[in-house]
């Protein structure tokens, strides 16, 4: 039997735009971000229930925050899954900033 590693791909072209992982040719889930200045706002992340329990969240949310620092942006957890990633994880914590009301405004802002 073989196994199909996951691959976490970054779509630009959406609004609003996000970080999805596939397992083969399917979507498992994926972490949707907002930027803002230097900022990249993340707000939601979901893998589907099909997927969960396999680690693909931790896979998903590493791949994209290791993505936004290699494109000098700092990171704002908004996203429960995305807070609970950098507060264990400290790899991160020096491109971490807080979530503020400014930062909620603009989520709500691109998603109309």
């Amino acid at each position: 039997m073989t196994t199909t590693e996951p691959t976490v791909t970054q779509s630009t072209d959406t609004v609003p735009q996000f970080f999805g992982i596939k397992v083969g040719e399917t979507r498992a889930g994926l972490t949707a971000y907002v930027d803002h200045g230097r900022q990249r706002i993340f707000f939601h992340t979901e893998i589907d229930d099909a997927y969960s329990g396999q680690g693909l969240a931790s896979k998903l949310i590493s791949a994209a925050l290791t993505a936004t620092r290699a494109a000098g942006r700092r990171i704002v957890p908004v996203c429960p899954f995305v807070k609970a990633y950098v507060d264990k994880h400290h790899d991160f914590d020096d491109i971490v900033d807080p979530v503020t009301p400014e930062a909620k405004a603009v989520v709500e802002s691109a998603l109309g």
